[in-house]
C-alpha cells in the first residue's frame, strides 16, 4: 500500500513491473529457444547426410557388384546421384524441409516407413521412461535418505550397472531368466499374432496397441500388450533409470542441507516426512531439465532394444536397412529421429521454464 502511495502518478507499481518483466523474460526464453531449433535441425541433418555420404553414393553402396556396371550407372543417374554434392545437399534440405525423407531401395516413401513403425517406437519409449522414473525417483530418495549407509553403496553400485550395462545384453539376459527359463513373459514381438491383427484392423488405428487396445474395449488384447510391453520396457528403462537415480539422490541431499528443512528438522518434523514432503520435489527439476537428452538415450537405445527383442519399430527397421545397405532408408530415419529430438529438447525446455523460473536467466 505504501508503495502505491509513494509512486509518482502514472509510475507503475514496482511488483507490476517485476511480474511484466517476468513474463517477458519467459516469452523472450522459450522465443529463442524455439529459433535454435532451426539451426539444431540444420546441423543434424547436415551431419546425417555427409556423414552418409562418406561410404559414397547409396546406390553403389547398396548394389555395387551385384549389378552390371552399365544398369549401375544407369541407377545412379536415374537417382542423381551423379551430380555435385553440394547440388544433391541443397535438393536433400529441401526436400526435408517439406517433409520428404526420400525413398526406399524398395521404392517406399521413407513417410511411409515413418508413420507405420514411428508409433511402435514411441510406444516403446513411453513404456520405458515409465520404468525409468518408477524406478529411479523413488530409490533417488531412498537412497539419499541412507546417505552414506549400505543401502545408499547398493542403490548407487546398482545404479552404475544400470546405465552401464549394454541394452542388448541386459534384454538377453532378461529374455534368458525370465522367458526362457522362469516362462513369465513373451520372448518378442510386441503382441501375439490373434491380437495384432485385430488392433491393425480397428478403424484408423493409431499404431500404438496400448492405446488402440483401451479404444476397442478389448482388455484380453491390452493385457497381452502390457506382458509382452515388460520386458523391453525393463530392458531400455534401466538404461535412464539409472541416471535418474544419481540424479534425485544428489538434487535430495543437496535439499535437505537447506535453511528451510533444518528448520522443518528442528521443530521436529520426521526425516521421512521431509525427504517425501519438502526436498523431493526441488529434485524433479534437474530430472525435467536433462529429460530431453534422455530422450535421445531411449531412441538409441532403442534400436538395440527392439532388434533384441523383435519389437518393430524405427530401431528393428532401421537394423534392417543398414542390414540391407539402404542407405537412402538409414539416412531418413535417422533425420528424423534428430528432428524429433530437437523438437523435444524444446518441448523440455518449456516445461522447465513453467516450473522453475532460474531456468530463464
Amino acid at each position: 500500500m505504501t508503495a502505491l502511495i509513494d509512486s509518482p502518478v502514472g509510475a507503475e507499481p514496482p511488483s507490476l513491473k517485476k511480474a511484466r518483466g517476468s513474463g517477458g523474460g519467459l516469452g523472450k526464453y522459450l522465443l529463442i529457444r524455439f529459433l535454435l531449433i532451426i539451426p539444431t535441425i540444420f546441423i543434424l541433418v547436415s551431419m546425417v547426410f555427409f556423414l552418409m555420404r562418406v561410404i559414397g553414393d547409396p546406390i553403389t553402396a547398396a548394389l555395387g557388384g551385384r549389378l552390371p556396371q552399365e544398369q549401375l550407372q544407369a541407377k545412379i543417374h536415374e537417382a542423381g546421384y551423379d551430380r555435385p554434392i553440394l547440388i544433391q545437399y541443397f535438393e536433400y534440405l529441401g526436400q526435408v524441409f517439406t517433409g520428404n525423407f526420400g525413398t526406399t531401395l524398395t521404392n517406399q516413401p521413407v513417410t511411409q516407413v515413418l508413420a507405420t513403425y514411428g508409433s511402435a517406437t514411441l510406444e516403446l519409449a513411453f513404456f520405458a521412461l515409465i520404468v525409468a522414473l518408477l524406478l529411479g525417483i523413488p530409490l533417488g530418495m531412498l537412497a539419499a535418505k541412507f546417505r552414506d549407509k549400505w543401502p545408499d553403496a547398493v542403490l548407487r553400485i546398482l545404479a552404475i550397472l544400470g546405465y552401464a550395462t549394454p541394452v542388448f545384453f541386459a534384454g538377453l539376459l532378461l529374455k534368458l531368466v525370465f522367458s526362457v527359463w522362469l516362462g513369465w513373459f513373451p520372448v518378442s514381438g510386441r503382441a501375439n499374432t490373434e491380437n495384432a491383427l485385430a488392433l491393425q484392423s480397428l478403424g484408423a488405428p493409431t499404431g500404438i496397441y496400448f492405446i488402440d487396445a483401451i479404444r476397442s474395449g478389448n482388455f484380453a488384447a491390452l493385457g497381452d500388450v502390457l506382458q509382452h510391453a515388460v520386458l523391453p520396457a525393463i530392458a531400455l528403462g534401466l538404461l535412464t533409470g539409472g541416471v535418474f537415480l544419481r540424479l534425485v539422490r544428489t538434487n535430495v541431499i543437496g535439499t535437505l542441507g537447506k535453511d528451510y528443512v533444518e528448520a522443518g528438522r528442528s521443530r521436529g518434523v520426521s526425516e521421512f516426512r521431509l525427504v517425501t514432503k519438502h526436498a523431493y520435489k526441488p529434485a524433479l527439476i534437474p530430472i525435467i531439465t536433462v529429460m530431453g537428452l534422455q530422450i535421445a538415450m531411449l531412441l538409441g537405445g532403442a534400436v538395440l532394444t527392439e532388434t533384441t527383442f523383435e519389437w518393430k519399430g524405427l530401431g528393428f527397421q532401421l537394423a534392417q536397412y543398414l542390414g540391407a545397405r539402404d542407405f537412402v532408408a538409414v539416412q531418413g530415419i535417422v533425420a528424423f529421429l534428430a528432428v524429433v529430438v530437437a523438437v523435444t529438447n524444446f518441448l523440455v525446455d518449456v516445461i522447465a521454464a513453467l516450473i522453475d523460473p532460474r531456468v530463464r536467466y
